[in-house]
């Protein structure tokens, strides 16, 4: 279609719904003003509330930055706690080790 912005992939893949945005203001009774970043500053900033979607944020993802040591740059380093399981995998020609690590900050089931 000619005209339209289109996130990320195009066709059936592209996502339906785009990042969550405070809403500025409400411009009339079924649109809202949002706050768009700069990189959509080509969109129109009004949209009509069947556009929208509510933001039901889940607690089990806040981190607290308490004991990270967080940079200035919102960066911070990962540091291996312990060895959790071992594999080698065997391709034809060549064998693959790989390691699951127990992160400082992370619980056993966020282990990589």
């Amino acid at each position: 279609m000619k005209g339209v912005m289109r996130f990320g992939k195009k066709g059936k893949l592209s996502p339906y719904y785009v990042c969550p945005y405070q809403i500025l203001k409400r411009t009339g009774k079924v649109s809202y003003e949002l706050d768009l970043p700069n990189d959509l500053a080509l969109m129109h900033l009004i949209f009509h509330v069947s556009l929208l979607k509510k933001y039901v944020g889940d607690p089990t993802s806040i981190v607290p930055l308490e004991g990270f040591g967080v940079k200035e740059n919102l960066s911070y380093e990962e540091v291996p706690v312990e060895i959790l399981d071992r594999q080698v995998k065997k391709l034809r020609n060549k064998e693959v080790a790989s390691v699951k690590v127990l992160w400082r900050n992370q619980l056993v089931e966020g282990a990589t």
